[in-house]
């Protein structure tokens, strides 16, 4: 009964992890999750007040597809204040039930069956499942430890082919929390200058979410705003202003793609919720203290984190530019041996990590690097310390 998209579509695996990290919980255990990439602390006050005075005073019905005018309006002023970038509101930006439908949407109305979608390993685990819903081909550029984790472009060159179409990237990157250059971002839009047909998809969804010191991740636009026409810019609501549940994100570009992003919208999941743009259009106006506070809180937890990391042998951590994950490496304990069984991949120690002990987190199989893990430190120190704990005593139980 089921078509062949049905039968070849994977589940979210970090929404899988959650899934079975509550099962557990349900079950009795003390369970720490360091999976999904969700912030603890409560949505802002006054994208809370705003949310509930639109179901007070009735604003609970249909809005236009791509969003209110007075949300794409408060989205143009954000992208102006914070990247120098102009957009017409009413005609290049579309709001989305949330970031992920923006860019699975923009995937939808720019490839055709066949089509390559050039993404970099680690990418984020949802990227190449989107692209092949869309009838592309998800074209892995494998970027290890020693590029940085990052796609050069030297490789971006190599990777593209008469058949590419799409260039999707994230920065500050979901795994690594590691953010392009202005430099490494001009070396690659000079080669996709010279491939016009090559759209760019820009997932800036933690560009807010700085913790090198800089206000915000430079952008490829700010390089090469030449770009502009064939560049969709991807954001929403979920992280800088933890709005994870009022699912509101939004994509901006070039009139006759947002156009496109809008009419698919109108066609699959309608208008996005009404409540939950009025709180979006308050957070984008009035939270910037609320982000500067964020940020200051990540930073400490930042540096309690790696404190307590650095006492664990062996285990590598890297430490990122901005976003909240740390991206760690375990491969020196791949091959000791647990209950008599040896423990051949991340995949295998995260399991015995999450039933054995009790912490849930995300293998770097489903970001496409094996050998790695993604922690959240998105959550409070005294916690993560005790989960820190656990993976100590899971270490020490390995021989």
């Amino acid at each position: 009964m089921l078509s062949k998209r049905a039968l070849n579509l994977k589940s979210s695996p970090t929404l899988a992890l959650v899934a079975k990290a509550k099962e557990l919980q349900a079950q009795g255990h003390n369970v720490i999750s360091l999976t999904v990439g969700e912030p603890d602390w409560p949505t802002y006050k006054v994208a809370a007040e705003a949310g509930v005075n639109a179901i007070q005073t009735g604003f609970t019905k249909y809005t236009a597809a791509n969003g209110t005018i007075e949300l794409r309006k408060a989205i143009a002023m954000r992208a102006e204040a914070d990247l120098g970038f102009t957009y017409n509101p009413a005609k290049e930006i579309a709001v989305t039930s949330g970031a992920k439908y923006a860019i699975f949407a923009a995937l939808q109305v720019l490839c055709d069956p066949g089509d390559e979608v050039i993404i970099h390993s680690p990418y984020w685990v949802s990227y190449p499942a989107m692209a092949e819903l869309a009838d592309a081909v998800p074209k892995i550029v494998d970027c290890k430890a020693e590029h940085n984790f990052k796609l050069s472009a030297e490789r971006l060159e190599k990777a593209i082919t008469p058949k590419t179409k799409v260039f999707l990237f994230c920065s500050p990157s979901n795994p690594t929390g590691f953010v392009y250059s202005k430099e490494e971002l001009k070396a690659m839009a000079d080669v996709l200058k010279k491939h016009p047909r090559v759209a760019v998809i820009s997932d800036d969804m933690y560009n807010r979410l700085m913790l090198n010191g800089t206000a915000i991740a430079p952008h490829l636009l700010q390089v090469a705003p030449e770009l502009r026409e064939r560049t969709v810019v991807i954001n929403g609501g979920s992280k800088a202003y933890s709005m994870t549940g009022w699912r509101i994100g939004w994509a901006m570009g070039p009139e006759k793609i947002l156009k496109a992003i809008g009419d698919y919208a109108s066609q699959s999941t309608g208008a996005p919720s009404s409540i939950a743009q009025a709180a979006a259009e308050k957070a984008l106006l009035h939270s910037e203290a609320d982000i500067k506070n964020t940020i200051e809180l990540l930073k400490t937890r930042l540096d309690a984190a790696l404190k307590r990391m650095a006492q664990i042998k062996d285990l590598q951590v890297y430490k990122p530019d901005g976003a909240f994950y740390l991206w760690i490496n375990v491969e020196k304990f791949l091959g000791r041996k647990y209950k008599g069984e040896t423990v051949q991949s991340s995949a295998q120690f995260g399991k015995i990590y999450l039933e054995d002990f009790f912490v849930a987190t995300v293998p770097g199989e489903e970001f496409g690097e094996p050998g790695y893990m993604r922690l959240s430190f998105a959550t409070e120190t005294a916690k993560f310390n005790e989960a820190m704990d656990r993976l100590q005593k899971m270490i020490d139980q390995m021989s």
